[in-house]
């Protein structure tokens, strides 16, 4: 049996509030945040077949992106909008590390610093953080309409 409209209104506040003091989201968006980096830096190591790597670290990136939205609606129960904020943090955190590494290799192969790597650092997690934080906040605003209808069931 199915809960009425109140009771779902008042269990989303209740969930929406525990949702802000829960403590496990940020370790989540830090661990997804250091696995983009890795994919990311990793598979541009092999020197053959680098178009096979990049696709499985698109791949490997998108399991992770819907794997994080899974997480924090399914395990967390966080609104779409917090979903979406923290996948978009996590999607900026691999970006600035991949702009930190960036700027490591250009130092070590080069006599000086560029300062298009400080713009780097700055436009690399905005590009990437923005598209994240859209995706996300459809995914799950499309989850909890699923939710809200398999529980109204």
């Amino acid at each position: 049996m199915g809960r009425s409209r109140g009771t779902y209104r008042n269990s989303l506040r209740h969930t929406s509030v525990n949702a802000a003091r829960d403590p496990s989201w940020p370790g989540m968006v830090i661990l997804v945040g250091v696995a983009y980096f890795l994919i990311g830096r990793l598979s541009t190591l092999p020197a053959d077949h680098v178009h096979m790597w990049r696709l499985a670290a698109w791949l490997l990136s998108g399991v992770a992106y819907a794997a994080h939205i899974g997480y924090e609606h399914s395990s967390l129960r966080n609104p779409p909008r917090s979903i979406a904020s923290h996948a978009a943090l996590a999607v900026a955190i691999g970006a600035v590390g991949l702009a930190v590494a960036g700027m490591i290799h250009s130092l070590s192969t080069t006599s000086g610093m560029r300062p298009a790597w400080l713009l780097a650092l700055v436009a690399w997690p905005a590009v990437t953080a923005i598209p994240a934080f859209l995706g996300a906040l459809v995914a799950a605003s499309v989850l909890a309409r699923l939710s809200r209808t398999t529980d109204a069931e």
